[in-house]
């Protein structure tokens, strides 16, 4: 499914960034790759989902018998993934393998005597042949629809992998999904919800709102495009517009401009995906300290006094809402840079060198055009300018590079 991959995709580059450990920067790179390989169009949205089965077979695209391996892969090839994925004893899918790491390179490389860098060039090799073999089979169906809000969850992940891990193309791949969003799902202000063999169609929800805010913010911490900061401004005002419970606060899941339903849900718990309100209240309160706009900061005051009692009770179920419960009570550092774009880059590294999840960090051209709310005021006033902030309390603007650094190390 998109949407699990798409949110295991930032997970996995965070763990790396907080730990260091090469593991999970492998997952995450071999997420994306397989995400532009298998699930983006060449228009540039991404497919929805992966049949299980092909065949009339569960898993038959993806399993091996020892003797496929073995006629694929040279000995030493061989002997180093017999070890790597535990292949002796009885197959673990239905009498053939589904690859799943057993050992430790670390420990394949002992118990072959030899380095683990042989031993993991091996292993690159033997998974090349196994790729290039498994291409040759029927494969599974793929669910090619494009859902906006599953959308914005990936454009989200892939943009976020890339500025972590310091991969152009997966922000590359975020902003061709945008722009097919924003060509053949966004319409005279509004959203839709579908796209599927050239019709858009549906009244977006809820989800693909607030699911699309939130990739579009992480995408400017990639980049920074005015356009897309004037999207995502138009996003929360339609949202703020059409879903918002005005009396009692909260977001509804339709529009007031939907089909009249018996009743009109407002989601707060999570699920296989985050609650809406949840992540509404997240990307207001972050887009409303960015902007200084009060209007968004009240809506999500206004959804988390709306939906604490569903947060007492069920705590476990509202991650969403608790992390934006957090971040309301502790607002996480905003940063703004200006000035040229490459003076700007060693900056902007620094800003997100650590694993620094309390923190926003955007660099804008200094020529950028009408900024709205207080950004207009972070103007440049030296080759680069760094404006820090935390809520609503806001230093100096620090245009010295070694000020700069000794700031973030006090407050990462």
């Amino acid at each position: 499914m998109l949407y699990d991959n798409a949110q295991l995709l930032p997970l996995y580059a965070d763990a790396w960034k907080a730990t260091g450990d090469v593991r999970f920067r492998r997952v995450a790179m071999e997420t994306a790759e397989w995400v532009m390989r298998e699930m983006q169009a060449p228009t540039g949205g991404f497919y929805s989902a992966l049949d299980a089965d092909s065949e009339g077979h569960e898993g038959k695209f993806y399993v091996w018998s020892t003797d496929e391996l073995k006629a694929l892969l040279a000995p030493v090839e061989w002997d180093a993934v017999e070890l790597r994925f535990g292949l002796k004893g009885t197959p673990n899918f239905e009498g053939q393998w589904h690859l799943n790491v057993h050992t430790p390179s670390a420990d394949v490389a002992k118990a072959l005597q030899r380095s683990e860098a042989e031993v993991l060039a091996r292993l690159d090799s033997a998974r090349g042949k196994l790729l290039a073999a498994r291409e040759q089979r029927v494969r599974p169906g793929r669910d090619e629809k494009i859902l906006t809000s599953w959308n914005g969850l990936m454009i989200k992940g892939m943009a976020h992998a890339g500025r972590v891990l310091g991969q152009p193309d997966f922000i590359a791949s975020a902003e061709r999904a945008l722009a097919f969003i924003r060509a053949h799902l966004w319409r005279e202000g509004k959203l839709l919800a579908t796209h599927k063999d050239g019709k858009s169609h549906l009244n977006a929800y809820l989800d693909d709102y607030v699911f699309l805010m939130d990739g579009v913010l992480e995408l400017l911490q990639a980049r920074f495009v005015a356009a897309d900061l004037d999207f995502i401004r138009a996003l929360a005002d339609t949202l703020l517009g059409h879903f918002e419970d005005a009396s009692h606060g909260g977001f509804y899941f339709t529009g007031d401009d939907h089909e009249k339903l018996v009743y009109r849900p407002k989601p707060t718990s999570d699920d296989a995906i985050p609650s809406g309100n949840g992540v509404a209240a997240q990307v207001l309160l972050r887009l409303g300290h960015l902007l200084g706009d009060p209007h968004y900061l009240e809506a999500a005051e206004r959804t988390l006094e709306a939906l604490h009692r569903s947060i007492q009770q069920h705590p476990s179920a509202h991650g969403a809402l608790l992390v934006a419960l957090e971040e309301y009570l502790y607002p996480p550092q905003t940063i703004v840079l200006r000035g040229k774009p490459e003076s700007m880059k060693p900056w902007l590294v620094h800003a997100q060198t650590q694993y620094t999840p309390r923190r926003l960090a955007l660099a804008i051209p200094d020529n950028a055009p009408d900024l709205p709310g207080v950004l207009a005021d972070r103007a440049a006033r030296s080759e680069v300018t760094a404006y820090l902030c935390s809520g609503h309390a806001c230093g100096a603007p620090i245009t010295d590079a070694g000020e700069f650094e000794a700031m973030l190390g006090k407050s990462a």
